[in-house]
C-alpha cells in the first residue's frame, strides 16, 4: 500500500512540473515567488521546485534515505536512539 502512496506523489511531482501552467491558470500566481524568485516567472519557477521536491522527498522515503537523514540529524538530541 505504501509503495502505492509513493507513486502517487512521484506521479503528483511529475504532473506540477509537466503542467505548470494549468496550476498557474486555475489556483492563481503566488505573491512571494513573483517577488523572490524573478518577474513573470517566479509562480512557474515554484510551481515545478514544488513538484521536483515531491518527487525527490518521495523517491528519499521510499528507498529509506530520508530515515537515515533524520536519524543522522536528531539522533544527538536524543541519546541512544539508533
Amino acid at each position: 500500500m505504501k509503495y502505492i502512496i509513493y507513486l502517487g506523489a512521484i506521479a503528483m511531482g511529475i504532473i506540477l512540473v509537466i503542467k505548470t501552467e494549468w496550476f498557474i491558470q486555475n489556483f492563481g500566481s503566488i505573491a512571494w515567488a513573483e517577488q523572490h524568485l524573478g518577474t513573470e516567472g517566479g509562480s512557474r519557477l515554484a510551481y515545478k521546485l514544488m513538484g521536483i521536491i515531491l518527487i525527490a522527498g518521495a523517491l528519499m522515503v521510499a528507498t529509506g534515505v530520508m530515515q537515515n537523514i533524520f536519524l543522522a540529524l536528531f539522533a544527538p538530541m536524543f541519546g541512544g536512539i539508533k
